[in-house]
């Protein structure tokens, strides 16, 4: 909807409406109750919310290695040494890390391809971050490449891809197992349930 031929509402708030709109997941409905609360917050809440915003425009980044989001690269992850760097977990999204991280299982690396394969979305393997993780295998170093992408049909197309595109280049590839509902995201998963997925991946 249009907000700006109403004539009920401020020029400002139908921009903001607009905007609000914008974001995933986030309706016409929604976007109203978002923009109508942000009028009612006291003025230092709504200024520390718009510094929060340009301060992730302004000061995250992509770490140049496994591409999750950080203040410095290489990130935190990457540059501990108390990683294992032969192995790498490759996930969807940034949250993904997070949530894998909460089991204090996997200590190996990480890489975030950012999204999944989706014909019918126009995102294909040039739009994923697949390019960087190939140029980290160069090296031969590389001795497991763990799939975790979530277990949705574009995540389990685009495991596969990846698993073709490695396994003439890393000895053993795997896949989290399938304790992981079908449909499910990494995202939502309890720190139990990712525990055994990753203790019982299979070689694929």
């Amino acid at each position: 909807m249009n907000y700006e031929f109403l004539p009920s509402v401020a020029a400002p708030l139908s921009r903001l409406i607009q905007e609000f709109n914008r974001l995933p997941g986030i309706g016409p409905k929604s976007a109203q109750r978002l923009a109508y609360y942000l009028i009612r917050m006291p003025e230092e809440e709504a200024k520390s919310l718009a510094e929060s915003i340009l301060a992730i425009k302004d000061r995250v980044i992509f770490c140049d290695v496994c591409q999750n989001i950080t203040e410095n690269s290489p990130c935190y992850l990457c540059s501990h040494d108390s990683r294992d760097k032969s192995r790498i977990c490759v996930v969807e999204e940034p949250l993904d890390v997070l949530s894998l991280e909460r089991t204090q299982v996997y200590k190996g690396t990480y890489h975030v391809i950012h999204g999944v394969i989706s014909p019918a979305s126009g995102i294909g393997p040039e739009d994923l971050k697949i390019r960087e993780l190939l140029n980290r295998l160069k090296d031969g170093l590389v001795e497991e490449i763990i799939l975790a992408t979530n277990p949705s049909l574009e995540g389990e197309s685009t495991a596969m891809y990846i698993h073709k595109l490695l396994s003439p280049i890393v000895n053993k590839v795997t896949r989290l197992a399938r304790g992981l509902p079908v449909g499910g995201d990494l995202e939502y998963a309890d720190e139990l349930t990712l525990s055994r997925a990753l203790d019982d991946r299979k070689e694929i």
